[in-house]
């Protein structure tokens, strides 16, 4: 094997790794709920006009068989209009039982696109949503997937109003950075 064609296939397998790397790192970022003790519902808010929303949750077949916690969520958009449910739990008609999906219609300000939801969880059982569903009027449906225990006394949820814009911003520079790296040390390597 002489010295062109060995440098051609170091070059060429660059590229290859760069590409696997780039292919793993687009993927190797899924969003988790978070804890967040700051979360404030004491804003409520006595609008003008109420929205109506739909929100299917769905329990985890991994959750608990039943659960008699009680059960909260607070849902909004960017623009800090928020809509929150203290008690969406009812042993006596079977919510949140394990591998079930259940339907509420909750009213509260008019929302443009939800951008973040929290469940609240309080008492002995647990309770492992697998996810939600909230449709409102003039804006898309959104699914969070949770598939994880909702923690004791505290908000739990996802917050993608400011982050969604900034993690594709900042994957797309990371991307971008690693091209002209693989390409830099190609010509190198060639030269």
């Amino acid at each position: 094997m002489d010295n062109k064609s060995t440098i051609r296939t170091v070059s060429i397998l660059l590229q290859f790794f760069f590409l696997f790397f780039l292919l793993s790192e687009a993927n190797s970022n899924p969003l988790k709920p978070q804890a967040f003790e700051s979360f404030n519902v004491s804003y409520i808010q006595n609008p003008a006009y109420t929205c109506s929303y739909t929100v299917i949750i769905t329990t985890s077949c991994s959750s608990t068989r039943y659960t008699r916690d009680q059960i909260s969520i607070a849902f909004g958009d960017v623009y800090g209009n928020q809509i929150y449910a203290p008690r969406l739990d009812d042993p006596s008609t079977r919510t949140f039982e394990q591998c079930s999906s259940d339907t509420f219609e909750i009213y509260g300000p008019c929302a443009y696109q939800i951008c973040y939801v929290y469940f609240y969880r309080s008492g002995p059982d647990g309770w492992k949503p697998e996810g939600v569903k909230i449709y409102g009027y003039g804006s898309r449906a959104v699914t969070f997937y949770y598939n994880t225990f909702v923690p004791s006394d505290i908000w739990y949820g996802f917050n993608l109003c400011h982050s969604s814009s900034s993690v594709h911003s900042q994957s797309r520079h990371r991307w971008s950075i690693s091209v002209i790296i693989g390409f830099v040390l190609s010509a190198i390597i060639i030269l």
